[in-house]
């Protein structure tokens, strides 16, 4: 009991039916078969390594579908269309090529499964998934390399294949059971419907030749001209994209640096009558760039312009014309139209930097909104000099007690390094016993300066001063050292 699937270019398959496992359910693929029912059939529902399915003769994306039906459906009526589904417990997709019959609840009994005509071939192994879900009766014996050209067929986002593949025709090998009643075989393959027609994408054996490298450039072209004119209209330099240039402005080009715009006014109105004529001039010297614009008050005007005065002789040179492709003065219009909408659009409120009159540019100096002061010159600082003047004070002062507090702090700690080296040195006369009288020189002569006065020392002596409420600036009073040997050398 096999049946045999033609694929057209993707090749055959063949099917053994597994009829001791379900015998009604291989009945009705059979004589489906047999009516050539699954003819024109889309293969669609791929899902790569896993599975396919077909069955629907139409396919499930045309509204014209039903969905398929069973051979006891087309015998008897729609009231017959599904069968009770046959599960077997030892039947498994655990192999690929796996053939079962889709299934879905029953409208009347939710807990039974029916089938219809509708059917799945596994494209992977051990897809325990579909276990209960569809009803296993048959497996693939030939053409496995055709389920490895479906499994990578280019599909878009619903599993249907680009290009079609299709089951062209269904022969049963072997059918051991009889015809139901009712059922007449066809002759012949019948013709595909306008229905399945109407659902081919890229029919089978269509050629997809290469595109015309003219169209291709023509195309290519278009699409770059659309960016950069977008981003044209970005940048602000087009009023929008889609901006055509004029079709009455005739472009002059080539022209003689002496020719002037009285000259083609004079040459160019025989054939219409002309709205402006403008040789564009350098802007800094004025100098004829050599080209110019044309604008006429017809367009028919401007395309007879264009034909006869194309290499034309003018002041010993043959100019060379053509339409202009200069969106300037639109844009220009189209700019000073719309300001001038968004000036008039707030009337009496007037309008200034970014659409507000209450915005103004930064200046560093505020304006003469005020009376001026005595002595200046209509004008004000952004902060006032008199308003800075306390604290200005208050930082001079300042500054000359830190300077004080300074001088102070530096001639203190002069005078006490001064005194620390002359304490030293009379320790270091009073524990000599050997030379008392060098060591009374030697403190003499470092004790005195230049003018023969002797410096204080010790803190006693700063002890003294300060209760007495002087300080090291004043004049000190000359006080006798109590060292014995100062005494014994004076007397």
């Amino acid at each position: 009991m096999s049946v045999l699937l033609e694929l057209g270019e993707a090749g055959d398959i063949v099917i053994d039916l597994l009829t001791d496992y379900a015998p009604r359910t291989c009945e009705n693929f059979l004589k489906l078969c047999g009516m050539k029912y699954y003819n024109f059939s889309p293969i669609y529902g791929i899902q790569k390594s896993f599975s396919f399915q077909t069955g629907d003769p139409i396919g499930p994306d045309s509204p014209a579908s039903d969905g398929g039906s069973s051979i006891w459906g087309l015998i008897k009526g729609p009231s017959h269309r599904f069968f009770p589904s046959e599960f077997h417990p030892s039947l498994k997709h655990a192999e690929m090529g796996t053939v079962s019959m889709a299934t879905a609840p029953s409208s009347l009994n939710p807990d039974e499964r029916v089938s219809g005509s509708q059917f799945i071939i596994t494209l992977g192994q051990n897809l325990d998934y579909l276990d209960g879900k569809a009803s296993i009766f048959g497996k693939v014996v030939e053409g496995f390399d055709v389920l490895e050209k479906i499994n990578n067929a280019f599909c878009d986002e619903k599993g249907r294949p680009l290009k079609d593949i299709r089951i062209r025709h269904t022969i049963v090998l072997e059918d051991p059971f009889p015809n139901p009643e009712g059922m007449v075989p066809p002759p012949e393959s019948p013709v595909p419907s306008a229905a399945q027609l109407a659902t081919v994408r890229i029919e089978e054996g269509e050629e997809l030749g290469e595109e015309d490298p003219e169209v291709a450039e023509k195309r290519r072209r278009d699409r770059e001209a659309k960016a950069q004119a977008l981003t044209l209209e970005m940048v602000g330099d087009l009023p929008f994209a889609d901006v055509k240039p004029p079709e009455n402005v005739l472009f002059v080009c080539k022209l003689n640096p002496v020719t002037q715009d009285e000259d083609l006014n004079l040459i160019f109105s025989r054939f219409g009558k002309i709205l402006s004529c403008e040789v564009i001039r350098d802007k800094r010297t004025g100098d004829s760039l050599q080209y110019a614009f044309i604008e006429f008050d017809e367009q028919k005007a401007c395309e007879q312009a264009y034909f006869k005065m194309q290499g034309v002789l003018i002041d010993d040179h043959r100019i060379h014309v053509d339409f202009s492709q200069s969106v300037s003065k639109l844009s220009d219009t189209w700019r000073t139209s719309t300001n001038a909408k968004r000036q008039t659009a707030h009337s009496g409120g007037g309008r200034g930097f970014g659409g507000s009159s209450n915005l103004e540019k930064r200046g560093q100096y505020r304006e003469d909104t005020r009376p001026a002061r005595a002595g200046s010159q209509g004008g004000d600082y952004v902060f006032d000099p008199n308003e800075i003047k306390p604290a200005a004070g208050r930082d001079t002062k300042a500054r000359q007690q830190d300077d004080r507090y300074r001088s102070s702090h530096d001639r203190d700690r002069y005078s006490g390094g001064r005194h620390d080296r002359d304490r030293g040195d009379r320790r270091d006369g009073r524990g000599s016993h050997g030379d008392r009288g060098g060591g009374n020189d030697r403190r003499r002569s470092r004790s005195r300066d230049g003018n023969g006065r002797r410096h204080r020392s010790g803190s006693h002596s700063r002890d003294r001063n300060r209760r007495s409420g002087r300080d090291d600036r004043g004049d000190r009073p000359r006080h006798r050292s109590r060292s014995p040997g100062r005494r014994r050398e004076r007397r």
